[in-house]
């Protein structure tokens, strides 16, 4: 138990290392910037992190007293970022950045005594509740990055820009061929209950027809003509209610893109580059749905999707390699064993698929409504990886989700074609 436990603490160690070398790139006053509208203010998450592993890991796993009430609930949930339910404080409503740090040290004090100390049984002892919090804040540390990548430039150190190689063609054909057989989704919680989140349960297989897919995602270049061709005007292309959001929020473009001086920029971590067209674009759900209808095609399922993955996955531009994407096609080991390339990193993929419980779903004992909370219909699964996603989320059977009409999040897309 001792090795066990000495191995989370030393892991989480890196986790906070990963954090907190991300909130360095900020300058001063940055951390009270909200770069997306529909999310909290950056200080929001100097103290959701430490409050996220306080809260489960001393205060309902430790049964621990609070230490102090008003930070525990305030920083413990952050917002699921749906248009019209923007949030309206002021960085005047919030605790200075000092005295956040102050109760964050504090906490993580406490939190290393249980993790290493705690001489009790339950999720801690088994490492289900400290791999969560691990995960957690792993998935943040990507939250962090795409939150960054939308601030002006000079809220941010300066760093790196990406390097934009010349075009080149790619040699493969413009879509695979993906046989009809079973997909298995999800994991068996006999071997793996422990080390997942409760939506990637239980392990089931689905018989799925034969498909073309594309091979490479949609990318930059193609959405530009997507954009030239009046896409964005065409209302027989959107469903009533992401018609209602793309004029609302007037969304004539993606929001990772720039117009200047009569050229589309793209804009990536520590600045804008010249837009990337062999790049994948990053766009919404909704959009997304706009560009299937007006190629007459469709956006894969989520089993289909496991279907051109195959049984060993292989991962490409991940891992927090780097900040940014890289040209489609072009990082080494990235062809499925379906043919299809790209499937896993370089930006998460976009599936038809509404996020609901796969059958036999159990909530979390320690975290009831990480997913529950979010089978609405109005979520969609997101498989695969961005350039940002750490290694321990590398795995088939991790399920993202978000809203059709959220387009700020590193998310690609390919079609399946009929």
């Amino acid at each position: 138990m001792r090795s066990v436990r000495s191995d989370f603490a030393s892991r989480l160690e890196a986790a906070r290392r990963r954090t907190d070398g991300l909130f360095a790139l900020l300058n001063d006053g940055a951390i009270f910037e909200r770069p997306i509208a529909e999310r909290h203010r950056l200080i929001f998450y100097v103290g959701h992190l430490e409050a996220f592993d306080w809260n489960l890991l001393c205060r309902d796993i430790a049964q621990a007293p609070a230490r102090h009430a008003t930070f525990e609930r305030l920083f413990a949930f952050g917002i699921d970022p749906l248009d019209g339910n923007e949030p309206s404080d002021v960085p005047g409503d919030w605790p200075t950045l000092s005295e956040v740090q102050h109760w964050a040290s504090a906490a993580r004090a406490e939190v290393d005594a249980v993790v290493t100390r705690a001489p009790f049984e339950g999720w801690l002892e088994s490492g289900w509740a400290i791999a969560i919090a691990l995960e957690h804040r792993l998935m943040h540390a990507e939250t962090l990055c795409y939150l960054f990548q939308q601030l002006e430039a000079k809220h941010l150190r300066p760093g790196a820009l990406p390097h934009l190689a010349a075009p080149r063609a790619l040699e493969r054909p413009m879509t695979v061929h993906v046989p009809a057989g079973r997909a298995t989704l999800g994991l068996e919680r006999a071997t793996h209950g422990f080390t997942a989140w409760d939506n990637e349960f239980e392990q089931h297989t689905v018989d799925v027809a034969a498909f073309e897919l594309d091979t490479l995602p949609v990318s930059n270049a193609q959405w530009l003509a997507f954009i030239e061709s009046g896409g964005y005007a065409t209302r027989a292309l959107w469903s009533d209610a992401d018609w209602a959001w793309k004029e609302r929020a007037s969304i004539t473009h993606p929001r990772f893109w720039r117009r200047r001086d009569g050229r589309w920029w793209w804009r990536a971590l520590f600045g804008e580059v010249p837009l990337p067209l062999d790049w994948p674009v990053y766009v919404s759900h909704a959009e997304a749905s706009a560009y299937a209808n007006w190629q007459r095609a469709t956006l894969p399922t989520e089993a289909q999707w496991h279907r051109a993955v195959g049984d060993q996955p292989v991962i490409g531009n991940a891992n927090a390699e780097r900040f940014d994407p890289v040209a489609s096609g072009t990082h080494p080991g990235s062809v499925s064993e379906s043919g299809a390339v790209d499937l896993f990193g370089n930006g998460w993929e976009w599936t038809s698929t509404v996020f609901a419980p796969f059958a036999a779903f159990e909530p979390l004992p320690f975290y009831r409504g990480y997913s529950a909370d979010f089978f609405d219909g109005r979520h969609y699964v997101m498989k695969g990886a961005s350039a940002r996603t750490e290694g321990s989320l590398l795995r088939k059977s991790f399920r993202n989700w978000f809203q059709t009409q959220y387009p700020s999040v590193p998310a690609k897309f390919r079609l399946v074609r009929r």
